[in-house]
């Protein structure tokens, strides 16, 4: 009866520790390569899809992320202040732009690089703000090798601007261009195709002339970059780390 009574105990103690832990949302906020996709769009994945299941029952994920959006035109979209306005303390605010922001062509993405950093440093203040914690990320890879095999930078200056951003203002910093590219040279220019939403024509009713995109996961290549910021919230952020998933 003792043992029973003990056991009973350790149960109601763990229950209670659980519920006392206090639920976070972690906001994704970028582009393309990190949203949510409709049907239409399949198999085409962004890789805030797959990182929506690592977690346990006290974290919410809102993927506020959309297909074109540079730091400039989500913000000027209205697609920030309604984040900031349900933002709570405690809350993370995952922040991945860059992949627009380059697009000189079409002025209603284009950032400049100062005026990249300036949109950049409005997140991490916002965030700050309602005592919610940021997180900056570089833009992930485009799957583009040079003649010897090796993958190409094709962010040119905007990756480095992320990185003066976190630096000078003291945030937490995943360098997700660095290691994606990391993954794309061990993988080799013909394997990596498979991370990559490449299709043969009549291969998907989605896309029956084919496709080959260099820039959109796959379905797998969304859940390898998803992997990839898993292993990087185990070391930098250890306090969420205890809200992944468990067996």
């Amino acid at each position: 009866m003792k043992q029973f009574a003990l056991a009973l105990a350790l149960m109601s103690t763990t229950t209670i520790a659980k519920q006392d832990i206090t639920p976070v949302t972690i906001w994704l906020i970028g582009d393309s390569t990190m949203s949510k996709k409709e049907v239409k769009a399949y198999p085409e994945t962004g890789w805030g899809m797959p990182f929506s299941y690592f977690w346990d029952s006290t974290v919410k994920i809102e993927n506020r992320a959309v297909n074109g959006r540079s730091s400039k035109s989500f913000m000027a979209e209205n697609k920030w202040q309604p984040v900031v306005e349900k933002l709570k303390a405690g809350d993370y605010v995952f922040i991945q732009f860059g992949h627009n922001d380059e697009s000189k062509d079409k002025g209603e993405r284009y950032s400049t690089p100062d005026e990249f950093k300036s949109n950049l440093k409005k997140y991490v203040d916002d965030t700050r703000g309602k005592q919610a914690i940021p997180i900056l990320l570089t833009p992930v890879a485009r799957r583009k090798f040079d003649e010897n095999g090796k993958i190409k930078e094709s962010h040119g200056v905007y990756p480095d601007m992320v990185k003066q951003v976190a630096r000078e203002n003291n945030v937490i910093l995943i360098d997700l261009d660095a290691r994606s590219m990391e993954l794309l040279d061990r993988l080799g220019d013909s394997t990596s195709r498979l991370l990559y939403n490449y299709l043969a024509p009549g291969e998907h009713p989605n896309y029956p002339e084919g496709k080959q995109d260099d820039t959109h996961f796959s379905e797998l290549g969304a859940r390898k970059i998803a992997e990839i910021i898993l292993a990087e919230i185990r070391t930098q952020l250890p306090a969420l780390a205890e809200r992944i998933r468990k067996k």
